[in-house]
């Protein structure tokens, strides 16, 4: 599992010229699933994402987390996250989950998220989604479980 993960101070997914969700300050989190990944992992992957310390404190140290400061997320599905490019210019995504598999984990990543009361904005799997953020600081974290 992968998550590429941007502290924003904004951010919204569209599909078919529709925005779709919105968020104000918060993380915009890209998530692929891995062919091997299991179910464990994604429990694990929600833990890390909502304990991440990378908000700044009354001393401009980054010394909180998601939990702390009350942001939201916008969890978008991204199985590029897996393209492989090491042979020739077009990337192989046979790293990548099947779409079956991965929108079963990417609902229980959703869902485990939530369960941590954070509010949680999604993307539409499977679709082409326009994504705009504001990158904060910028922060950009990438997590390989």
């Amino acid at each position: 599992m992968r998550a590429v993960i941007q502290r924003v101070s904004e951010a919204s997914v569209s599909s078919d010229n529709q925005e779709v969700e919105a968020i104000k300050s918060g993380l915009v989190v890209f998530l692929a699933i891995h062919q091997n990944d299991t179910e464990d992992m994604v429990e694990k992957m929600a833990d890390k994402i909502s304990k991440l310390r990378i908000f700044e404190d009354s001393d401009e140290k980054l010394n909180l987390s998601i939990l702390d400061t009350g942001g939201e997320i916008l969890l978008v599905s991204q199985f590029t996250l897996y393209g492989d490019c090491t042979q020739g210019n077009r990337p192989s995504f046979i790293e990548a989950a099947a779409p079956e598999k991965a929108e079963e984990y990417y609902e229980k990543c959703i869902f485990a998220l939530r369960a941590k009361n954070i509010s949680v904005a999604i993307g539409k799997f499977k679709t082409h989604m326009q994504i705009s953020l504001v990158n904060d600081g910028p922060v950009t974290i990438i997590l390989d479980l």
